[in-house]
């Protein structure tokens, strides 16, 4: 039984270090240069980021969900039967929004990066066709 919980808390813990090492360091701005006018461009994330920081908030509800349940153990050990069941349905609740939040992100990454092969450039000049 240990095994299976193991692997629910070490997985997201890879699964965040892989995507961390794949992200490219941003160069850094000098602190001297004036601030453009125009509005600072969102970046997006990469697809492995999303990927990663899925996992991270799979891995963030699980460790609520745990919280919440060893808090319910306590109560119960102390014979607190109500704060016991509040705070496992408190945990589970909390491991349910973490786990749709990081699936969403992990599907949006995953579909990102299936569809990146079949999004073509829009080129003014192509090389395909010879020129006249």
């Amino acid at each position: 039984m240990k095994t299976p919980v193991t692997l629910l808390f070490l997985l997201p813990l890879a699964f965040s270090l892989v995507a961390v090492g794949q992200n490219s360091p941003q160069p850094q701005t000098p602190q001297s240069q004036p601030a453009p006018a125009a509005q600072p461009q969102k970046h997006k994330r990469s697809a492995g980021g999303d990927i990663g920081s899925g996992s991270g908030d799979i891995g963030k509800g699980a460790g609520k969900g745990a919280e919440g349940v060893g808090k319910g153990a306590g109560d119960l050990v102390t014979l607190h039967p109500v704060g016991a069941v509040g705070n496992v349905g408190k945990g589970a609740g909390e491991a349910g929004v973490g786990a749709a939040k990081g699936a969403g992100k992990i599907g949006k990454g995953t579909g990102r990066l299936i569809a990146k092969p079949f999004h073509h450039s829009k080129k003014a000049g192509s090389t395909d066709t010879p020129q006249p």
